[in-house]
């Protein structure tokens, strides 16, 4: 932090700035309050210059919807947006953004305080911006806003500052006839290849990060200067320094191929499957980076609201507390010249001795900038780091690949071959010199160049604005006389912005023009500029343009239809069925709802039917739930009560256990009761025994149109309380086949099936139990299906089996992953769809048990299979777990989409644990994580 600077904003609102929190490229951020309420916010305020340029300002404002939409977890909520900011002067009033104030440290400073970061803090950091970025993604769009700089690490997690290539910028100037020019901080494979952007850009500067956390250095820096981006377009990365345990994640991430990267989903749950939330509790920044956290949050409290009309004390560029004051604590290459400390032209780095105006005071008295903030010199300061250890090894005087040569408009030329720059272009900025002007030896910042001039352009008036920072910034091409060859296509998804056709008109249109440089120590070597224009005519305004439809990016889940959440002041929904292709019925703890499956909209709330279990078509016109004291019967319209039949009036005081299955308006279910059992009469001079109370089981069949009970049928009672738990394995034209679930077998019954489970067969018509047989090894909890042709699936050790249902003959199997185990298999005409705990899928040919396709979900086993689920039309395959739900198509296994949605409401609330779900209506899927549904359109 320093103190305000005469020219800066006093007033956001409602909230009077206390002090400059740091710079960036296109913004400034102020630690500022609301002195009627004492909430403290950090405000981020674009530059003047810049929030005039119209393009930049409906940018600023789409980031700051971005925010807005991605509140919670590790996003500070907004808490005010607007452009009305009081300033000393009359000059432009700049657009501003107020967030919550969450005492931190940008990663950039915090690698600097403490060195590479252990293992521990990285996966904490990683999981944290993966769960963010999955949540991003989910919509389709990528976020863009990663650096070191929008990082910050908090006490209780990190945090992401910046939502937008704005946000994330390493420089930005405004330019004549409202141009922009943005360079951005980092370059990916596919940049350079002149591809678009996608999530999978956003999973590549993660794994930078998290390489740059774990080392202290770029994996991409290694060589010649001019040979970076073929190095990050064709080397594997330098990973030697990352933990053994995260490297092959962090390669992974750093894939060249976007394809073959992880999901974030995928990271997030590999780096902390508990959590983010979960692994930082506790605490997880080390001890020098906890204190930094708890001194900065002492200063901010300790700020006092600048009395009016006060004056900055000429000079006075430091604040008490931090740079410039002495004992103060700076990190080494936060703040003046990098990684030196009182080197000559350092800003920022005077004593305050030497400041004049400036007032020293013993240690832990009051320091003091007359007119503008106090702060409180408090606490302990973390000790210094080595600087060597956090000093970034990158060769001197980093340049650019050359640029290609932009085509020349109606009103300019192209340059002559050699050409130099236009006058008054302004040239590189060179590194900070040592005494005597010579340069400084082993700095290992390379100066960034002036943005790209078009030939016939007039340069800007001024340098471009970047925040301060540790990472070395690539030189881009200072003028017209760049040499021509190839280089990244740098687009900006939000907002859509079409290149204008060059005509005479274009000078007045707005441009932004966009230079992929290496900045943020990620990647050395510059890149190709894109000119987005944002197609308007000179009578424009700043209004919001109007939407486009959204491109799907490649391996993004479709937009939703709709999305519904569950209100938290109810329970989460125990089910979710669909009913009639109109409603999706959830049934709780406390109550029954209706969810329009056309607008997502809740149409009703029951509590009649609360704890029901899944609600099933009553015919056309009601909707069946069994609830566990009766059978009800509900209206579409309004949830209404139409019928209830009471357990212990239809069914002889029966306790009624969960539904087997059901088949049109047919329902099976086991149910049970106690009955006294006499003790046999005694023999003469012995005495009489005790009657025994023992539980009897039936299982029966009812239809749910005519509301009668088709038959009953006594079988073994299960473990007590004596209801057995059965599921339906298939139905034929004459019988069902049932399983007895594992974990309602007596004793007995384990002891006497030898590790061998077993499925009973009876008859459709009377109840009647027609045999019971065994599958070879198939144990009692093993995955079984059937289908209607007399064939049963059946999960055996690793492998998937196949028997003739009625004699248990063996007819082929298929051998599954080493260690993994088969789950529950789909039929679906001439297929079988097989799932399996090394977190793969696939189909086999149910005739010959031929392998047809076999794919990866991508989630990191171990775990249970992946729940399977097929569209209405049978061509698309559903794969849902605890990470992520994958589609795939059904006759070829193409994996097309996944879906993550993190879940964590807040960072110190409970992490979200529950799998997916998925229910497929028509051409929809409706996902389901918990109190969160997504209608998804499918084939």
């Amino acid at each position: 932090m320093e103190a305000l600077r005469q020219d800066d904003p006093r007033r956001f609102g409602r909230f009077t700035a206390l002090a400059r929190f740091d710079e960036q490229a296109s913004a400034v951020r102020y630690v500022a309050r609301d002195t009627a309420s004492g909430e403290t916010a950090l405000v981020t305020a674009a530059r003047p210059e810049l929030a005039a340029v119209p393009v930049f300002s409906r940018r600023f404002r789409a980031e700051a919807r971005t925010a807005e939409r991605l509140a919670g977890g590790w996003v500070s909520p907004p808490l005010e947006t607007g452009k009305a900011a009081g300033t000393p002067g009359d000059g432009p009033e700049p657009l501003w953004t107020a967030a919550g104030y969450v005492p931190a440290l940008p990663l950039d400073e915090a690698v600097g305080i403490a060195g590479p970061l252990s293992e521990r803090v990285v996966r904490v950091l990683g999981a944290g911006i993966a769960e963010t970025l999955s949540r991003v993604h989910a919509t389709g769009a990528a976020l863009q806003g990663l650096a070191p700089g929008t990082v910050l690490l908090a006490a209780d997690g990190p945090r992401l500052t910046a939502f937008g290539p704005l946000g994330a910028a390493a420089s930005a100037e405004a330019g004549p006839e409202d141009r922009l020019s943005v360079r951005l901080g980092y370059l990916t494979p596919e940049q350079i290849a002149g591809e678009e952007v996608s999530a999978a850009s956003d999973l590549f500067v993660l794994g930078l990060l998290l390489a740059y956390a774990a080392t202290g250095a770029t994996p991409f820096t290694e060589g010649p200067a001019e040979g970076a981006s073929r190095r990050i377009a064709e080397d594997e990365p330098e990973l030697d320094g990352v933990p053994q345990e995260l490297r092959e994640l962090i390669a992974s991430c750093l894939a060249k191929d976007p394809a073959m990267r992880p999901s974030a989903g995928t990271v997030a749950a590999e780096l902390a499957l508990e959590g983010a939330a979960g692994l930082a509790r506790g605490g997880w920044l080390p001890e020098p980076l906890a204190a930094a956290v708890a001194d900065q949050e002492a200063r901010v409290r300790a700020l006092e609201v600048p009395a009016a009309g006060g004056a900055e004390t000429p000079g006075a560029d430091g604040v008490p507390g931090t740079d410039g004051v002495p004992g103060a604590y700076r990190a080494p290459g936060t703040a003046g010249t990098p990684g030196t400390d009182g080197a000559p032209g350092a800003a920022g780095t005077r004593d305050a001795e030497e400041a004049p105006g400036a007032e020293t005071a013993g240690p832990g008295g009051i320091e003091e900038d007359r007119g503008t903030t106090r702060f409180l010199n408090t606490g302990p300061r973390p000790p210094r780091n080595d600087t060597p250890t956090t000093q970034l090894a990158l060769p001197q005087g980093v340049a650019a690949p050359p640029l290609p040569a932009l085509a020349p408009t109606a009103q300019q030329a192209p340059a002559a071959p050699g050409a130099s720059a236009a006058p008054g272009t302004p040239a590189a900025h060179s590194a900070p010199a040592a005494p005597g002007g010579a340069p400084q030896p082993g700095h290992p910042y390379a100066a960034p160049a002036a943005p790209y001039a078009a030939p016939g352009s007039v340069p800007p008036a001024g340098p471009p604005h970047g925040g301060p920072t540790p990472y070395p910034a690539a030189a881009l091409p200072t003028g017209a006389g760049g040499a021509g060859g190839g280089g990244p296509m740098v687009s900006l998804p939000l907002p859509p912005a079409p290149a204008p056709a060059p005509d005479p008109g274009a000078s007045r249109r707005t441009l932004l023009t966009i230079a992929a440089a290496a900045v943020g120590g990620l990647v050395v070597g510059g890149g190709a500029m894109a000119a987005l224009g944002s197609g308007e005519t000179a009578a424009a305004t700043d209004d919001k343009p109007a939407p486009k439809p959204r491109r799907t990016l490649p391996g993004q889940a479709p937009e939703p239809r709709w999305t519904y959440t569950h209100p938290a002041s109810e329970a989460p929904p125990l089910t979710a069925a669909v009913w009639q292709d109109e409603l999706l019925v959830l049934t709780g703890e406390s109550q029954a709802a209706a969810v329009d499956l056309r607008t997502g909209k809740r149409r009703w709330q029951r509590a009649d039917a609360a704890k029901g279990q899944a609600a099933l078509a009553a015919g056309t016109d009601l909707v069946f739930v069994a609830s566990p004291t009766e059978f009800l019967w509900l209206a579409p319209k309004d949830g209404k009560v139409v019928h209830r039949v009471r357990y212990t009036e239809a069914f002889d005081d029966l306790a009624v256990g969960p539904l087997a299955g059901s088949s049109g308006p047919v329902i099976w279910f086991t149910a049970s009761h106690t009955v006294t059992v006499k003790a046999p009469k005694p023999k003469k001079g012995k005495k009489k025994g005790k009657d025994k109370q023992v539980p009897e089981a039936f299982f029966l069949a009812y239809d749910i149109v005519r509301r009668k009970e088709l038959w009953r049928t006594p079988v073994p009672a299960g473990r007590a309380p004596g209801t057995p738990s059965y599921r339906v394995a298939a139905e034929r034209s004459a019988d069902i086949l049932v399983r007895q679930r594992s974990a309602s077998l007596t004793p007995a019954e384990v002891r006497a099936a030898k590790r061998k489970g077993s499925v009973r067969s009876f008859d459709q018509k009377t109840g009647k139990l027609l045999w019971t047989k065994q599958y070879g090894a198939a144990t009692p909890e093993a995955a079984t299906a059937g289908d209607e042709d007399g064939t049963l699936y059946a999960a055996v050790s690793t492998d998937l089996e196949a028997f003739e249902a009625d004699t248990a003959k063996p007819l082929w199997r298929v051998e599954g992953t080493e260690g993994s185990v088969y789950g529950t298999p789909l039929i679906a005409g001439p297929l079988v769809h097989t799932t399996e705990s090394s977190q793969s899928v696939g189909a086999v040919e149910r005739e010959s048990g031929r392998l047809v396709w076999r794919r990866s979900t991508e989630v990191p086993a171990p775990g249970n299979a992946p729940a399977i689920t097929l569209s209405s039309s049978e061509k698309t395959l559903i794969a849902a777990d605890a990470v992520q739900v994958t589609a795939f198509a059904a006759d070829s296994g193409e994996r097309l989409w996944k879906f993550q949605d993190i879940g964590a409401a807040e960072p110190k609330g409970a992490t979200v644990s529950a799998p997916y779900r998925v229910l497929t209506v028509g051409k929809t899927a409706i996902v389901q994580r918990e109190r969160s549904f997504y209608a998804f359109p499918v084939a």
